[in-house]
């Protein structure tokens, strides 16, 4: 095992030279907390040292909570003619997670969220097609998530990130070689069927891309996912694995999709906030991405949608908007992954015949 320092120094190489390819004269802006400092600190340098232009926006701990308790609509909705400026102009995004308290937001209004939602779709627009990546730092909070000691968990998201292994790229470019056969066998098919205890759910992906997420984006990745035909979701599906949504777990989730829309939801808890939350906009009941979990290095559910829905063996649809790369047409302010596990008697049919089973690819 590689010391903790050279751990955080080759997760930032992997960041700024792998997943962001940053070229000299890049506009690099990292949106992160204090707490994150070490990788910081090492993503800054690895930028200059590229000849591009690093640009750090922290945000305090609690500060959302603040805004959203004393703002107005009107403040809500606002968004600074300076924020469209730097997102006309930057050209990588590096999101570097780190919080002292991961559930501060739960008891913000979803109303609220979905405004700020809403009037910041002139900066996601903006910035689409841009480069980015976004990482967790190992702090308490996220540990005490996902059950873990600060030093277990810091291992397993350098385990996760191949940061402890002397060549984290070169890791990455072969696990992306190893998905290709793959993803070249799903960008021919027609439909795709996903079956397990409680869950019967069909969709047409036919013309629609599998995109191989290998690092580009997601620091872990571990993934192929499209986005099927909007209106051909259908069927029934439950959800093994809790919906984490601003600090909100949503438990015991089950969803009836028809014509590719939700048209029925239930859950054991929090169950108000789901169906409040998939009502913010006319593109938020839709099934945007389809995603299959390919990262069999990360195995434990930690409380953490960038870690679990790359748990191989598993299953995740994403209500809201749709990744245009992979031909997807969904336009929602919204993007919620909800992960199931196939490990224990499901199954993935593609164009009828068995592509994976209990977890693990048969072809």
């Amino acid at each position: 095992m590689l010391s903790y320092d050279r751990c955080v120094e080759n997760l930032a190489d992997v960041l700024v030279g792998y997943s962001t390819s940053v070229k000299k004269g890049d506009n690099v802006f990292i949106f992160s907390t204090p707490l994150c400092a070490p990788l910081i600190k090492q993503v800054y340098k690895k930028i200059l040292l590229k000849g591009a232009n690093p640009v750090v926006r922290l945000s305090l701990p609690g500060l959302q909570n603040i805004f959203y308790d004393c703002a107005t609509d009107k403040q809500i909705s606002y968004v600074p003619k300076f924020e469209l400026y730097e997102a006309r102009h930057m050209d990588v995004r590096i999101f570097i997670a780190g919080d002292t308290n991961l559930r501060s937001m739960a008891n913000v209004d979803s109303k609220k969220l979905a405004l700020s939602a809403k009037a910041r779709r002139k900066v996601r627009n903006l910035l689409e097609g841009k480069r980015w990546s976004v990482t967790i730092f190992p702090t308490d909070a996220h540990a005490q998530e996902a059950g873990m000691s600060t030093d277990e968990f810091a291992d397993f998201v350098f385990k996760a990130t191949f940061a402890d292994t002397a060549n984290p790229v070169k890791k990455w470019q072969d696990f992306h070689k190893s998905h290709i056969a793959r993803a070249n066998f799903l960008n021919k098919a027609r439909d795709v069927r996903i079956i397990n205890n409680g869950t019967d759910l069909k969709m047409s992906v036919k013309g629609r891309k599998f995109i191989i997420s290998s690092g580009t984006h997601n620091m872990p990745s571990g993934e192929l996912f499209t986005g099927p035909v909007e209106n051909t979701v259908n069927g029934h599906m439950k959800f093994s694995f809790p919906a984490l949504h601003n600090g909100k777990r949503i438990e015991g989730l089950e969803l009836d999709f028809k014509d590719g829309k939700v048209v029925k939801a239930t859950a054991a808890k929090n169950q108000d906030y789901f169906i409040k939350t998939i009502d913010m906009d006319e593109g938020s009941r839709f099934v945007g991405e389809l995603g299959i979990g390919t990262n069999y290095g990360i195995q434990k559910f930690t409380s953490h949608t960038l870690f679990d829905e790359k748990i191989g063996g598993t299953v995740h649809i994403a209500l809201g908007a749709s990744y245009p790369e992979t031909g997807g047409k969904n336009k929602s302010a919204l993007h919620w992954d909800l992960i199931t596990d196939m490990r224990t008697g499901g199954e993935i049919l593609v164009d009828g015949k068995v592509f994976q089973k209990n977890g693990k690819f048969m072809r």
